[in-house]
């Protein structure tokens, strides 16, 4: 497991961080040794935590053209049939998962084909379990053109913490399923909207692999 290229800025500034905030209290305190180590020891923590936010693991993708690959690593949150109303503008299944602070947060392709359609939406950050966070929250909409013409949409949507959404995809570009598309920072969620009638692989509650998890598979 290496760490992912989106958290370099974010290392370099929370070692300067933490460093001045240490040196600050151990110059203003410079009897209190055991302010010091603890003052130390939670500035460790937060590194650590920054630190395995940006972690890199290794995936290995099932590749299918008929499978629907988790997007992201997280807990199912939604499952539920409603009308996308940016794209299709029709009634689609609707697969949404919320990644924690504490999950990778690399977002992989869902399946192989063509990105038909691409628009990045600038927004509010509200929590992003919030039913309004698909449409009110900064977001990006990505639609892949399948081998066999169904296009499948799914949105990057950043969380109340979240502050920059990266991306790696444009319009009428070839993608593979499970290579790389894109980085959320911190809490955040990805919907998934899939035709009516494709058979969906999770539940509720379910915790998926980004990149490897079977979610769904086409008819």
């Amino acid at each position: 497991m290496t760490i992912h290229k989106e958290g370099t800025g974010s290392l370099i500034v929370s070692t300067i961080t933490l460093a001045i905030i240490y040196s600050l209290v151990k110059y203003l305190t410079p009897d209190m040794a055991w302010l010091h180590y603890f003052v130390f020891a939670v500035c460790l923590v937060l590194f650590f935590i920054v630190l395995q936010f940006f972690r890199k693991p290794t995936r290995k993708t099932p590749i299918n053209p008929k499978h629907i690959i988790a997007p992201a690593d997280g807990r199912v949150v939604v499952i539920e049939e409603v009308v996308e109303t940016e794209y299709f503008k029709d009634k689609r299944i609707q697969i949404s998962i919320f990644m924690s602070p504490l999950n990778v947060h690399i977002n992989f392709n869902p399946l192989s084909g063509i990105i038909s359609y691409f628009k990045y939406h600038p927004g509010k950050y509200l929590v992003a379990w919030h039913p309004k966070s698909s449409t009110e929250n900064e977001r990006t909409t990505v639609v892949t053109k399948h081998q066999n013409g169904t296009e499948i949409l799914f949105r990057q949507i950043a969380g109340a913490l979240a502050r920059r959404i990266c991306w790696y995809v444009k319009e009428g570009q070839a993608v593979t399923q499970g290579e790389e598309f894109g980085f959320i920072k911190f809490g955040s969620r990805i919907d998934i909207y899939l035709p009516l009638g494709t058979k969906i692989l999770v539940n509720l509650e379910d915790k998926p692999v980004g990149g490897e998890t079977v979610i769904a598979e086409l008819l």
